[in-house]
């Protein structure tokens, strides 16, 4: 079994920040990228940002700049740093994760169970 577990969710300002965190544990044998996305109310869950393990980042248009992917391989955690968030990045933040679980499985994904991000002054 794999479980992804995030973190660092809360109420922040208008222009301030939060760093997201994604722990995945249980029996991983490699990580081929891993993905934050986000649900508002009344919305469709959105791509947010993407790391490929020892590859590029990919950032929706509406987060560029703002937003920072990262991963510690050795914990196997993602983190997505926010910066001067917006009432409109209010919503339910979801880690991704496309892994095998032994040297000889297909991938397979898996998601986190989400962590609420409110920008409200």
């Amino acid at each position: 079994q794999v479980h992804l577990v995030e973190s660092g969710g809360g109420l922040v300002q208008p222009g301030g920040s939060l760093r997201l965190s994604c722990a995945a544990s249980g029996s991983i044998f490699t990580i081929h990228y891993m993905r934050w996305y986000r649900q508002a109310p009344g919305k469709e869950r959105e791509f947010v940002a993407q790391q490929i393990t020892g590859g590029d980042t990919v950032y929706a248009d509406s987060v560029q700049g703002r937003f920072t992917i990262s991963r510690d391989a050795a914990k196997n955690t993602a983190y997505l740093q926010m910066n001067s968030l917006k009432p409109e990045d209010t919503a339910v933040y979801y880690c991704y994760a496309n892994l095998r679980t032994t040297i000889n499985s297909s991938p397979d994904v898996y998601w986190g169970q989400g962590t609420q991000v409110t920008v409200s002054s």
